[in-house]
């Protein structure tokens, strides 16, 4: 976009400019950072006052620095430098509102080439002043016409789809959770954060003395916790499985044991906790500035799946995602390639299951195949190449071809794009949350918190 400056030749008095810009919760943050401003009254989900409520009230030089953007960009523009300005403040602005600010000229000094404005932001929707003010810039004397600046862009790294699931889940009873032995601080102190919160109501399975030696590393207290005796991780494993079909359990928790330890005592034939689809992997994932959670399956249990384990793949994740509140959820199976590639055997499987979903084999989502990465997460590149679908550009939930390029797409987000994984298997009779040493406490409070969504999905189907 051209823009160009007005030279102090060119300013009249009653020459006016403005611009509208929406507040947004980033906004908060952002100027929150770079300001060192850190008062709770502006940061869009805390109580800055004590009356409960989080208030989200823009900080006044924020508001203030909507004006700076008009004298900077339109009014004088590019070389202006502002010697004073002045502000009050008439209403408070709040994130989600949509704010214009304007400034006029009022006068203009020919001895030193300064300008003064009349400078007010006022709030769009019902145009009400929130401040008012006085501006005397140094006006620019040579012309400037340039292309508006493409500045470098700012993610802010924040956890709001993992903070929705939370709050999502909060009303729910807390889930009673089979914790598989939690013998070391990352375990046990995963859970117990998740019980504060109310998320689950853990039953502890393990050694005895290496959970109580974890709990005094932790400074935490056992008092109230079931702790059932069980230092051998594969008996553990079963006894936890026995605790579900006892009803005494909705919930398996993978602790300081193997992962096929614990999916060993899940499937088996006799004592296991087997459905008749195949046990699959999600990870649901908080990618910064993505406007919604990613779904990415499997990456952690199944290989190289064949077309008939892909089909429960898929189906566990839709049934995973309309557990978190999506209706309908999109589904891009991934390849190398959007089209149909007898030699890629993923592009096959893509076009395949697409179909399989149209004709009411897999149900509760609309699922497109094959699609490339860009494709399926970018509307942008979608259209680039042509393609036309409900499902390209906008995927909520990502079937990656096996068990490699899972893994590595999962960790590329986590360790390049600084995303948070939550990570649940499906397919059992209950969730089994599976959590890496590696997560933070917000990735285990969400892993507790998908678990106990899709349990109370299921059980208020049955």
């Amino acid at each position: 976009m051209k823009i160009e400056n007005r030279t102090f030749d060119e300013l009249q008095p009653g020459l006016s400019e403005s611009l509208r810009r929406l507040c947004t919760q980033d906004d908060l943050i952002v100027f929150a950072n770079v300001s060192g401003n850190h008062n709770p009254m502006h940061i869009f989900d805390a109580d800055g006052d004590g009356d409960g409520q989080p208030e989200a009230v823009a900080s006044g030089m924020f508001v203030g620095s909507l004006v700076s953007a008009v004298i900077g960009n339109l009014l004088p523009g590019a070389g202006t430098l502002y010697r004073s300005q002045s502000f009050v403040f008439h209403n408070r602005a709040h994130a989600g509102e949509e704010l214009e600010s304007r400034v006029t000229v009022t006068d203009r000094n020919e001895k030193n080439f300064t300008v003064t404005l009349a400078t007010e932001v006022r709030r769009v929707a019902d145009d009400a002043l929130i401040l008012s003010g006085v501006a005397e810039v140094e006006a620019p004397r040579h012309k400037i016409s340039y292309s508006s600046h493409e500045l470098p862009g700012l993610i802010v790294q924040r956890h709001r789809h993992f903070e929705k699931l939370q709050k999502r889940a909060a009303p729910l009873p807390a889930l009673v959770t089979a914790v598989v032995c939690p013998e070391e601080v990352n375990s046990l102190g995963g859970a117990l954060l998740a019980r504060r919160h109310t998320l689950i109501e853990p039953i502890l399975v393990g050694d005895p003395a290496k959970i109580a030696a974890a709990a005094d590393a932790l400074n935490e207290d056992l008092t109230g916790i079931e702790i059932i005796a069980e230092p051998d991780h594969g008996k553990a494993a079963r006894q936890a499985v026995a605790l579900v079909h006892d009803g005494r359990a909705n919930a398996l928790m993978k602790g300081h044991l193997h992962t096929d330890q614990l999916l060993r005592a899940t499937l088996d034939k006799q004592s296991g906790l087997r459905t008749g689809r195949r046990l699959t992997h999600v990870f649901v994932m908080d990618v910064p500035g993505l406007a919604h959670p990613l779904l990415v399956t499997d990456a952690a249990i199944n290989i190289a799946p064949d077309l008939k384990t892909k089909v429960d793949i898929v189906q566990n994740a839709i049934d995973l995602a309309i557990s978190l509140g999506f209706d309908e959820p999109k589904v891009g199976v991934l390849s190398a390639v959007e089209t149909v590639n007898p030699d890629i055997p993923s592009s096959v499987d893509g076009a395949l299951l697409s179909k399989m979903a149209e004709r009411g084999q897999i149900t509760g989502g609309l699922v497109d195949g094959p699609l490339a990465m860009d494709n399926a997460v970018d509307l942008a590149a979608a259209r680039t190449k042509g393609i036309t679908s409900r499902v390209a550009g906008q995927a909520l939930i990502l079937v990656v071809p096996n068990l490699d390029a899972g893994n590595m797409l999962a960790k590329q987000l986590t360790y390049i794009s600084h995303a948070e994984g939550a990570g649940v298997v499906l397919g059992a009779r209950v969730p089994i949350i599976l959590n890496s040493r590696a997560d933070d406490d917000m990735a285990r409070l969400a892993s507790c918190a998908v678990a106990a969504l899709h349990y109370a999905r299921i059980q208020g189907e049955k």
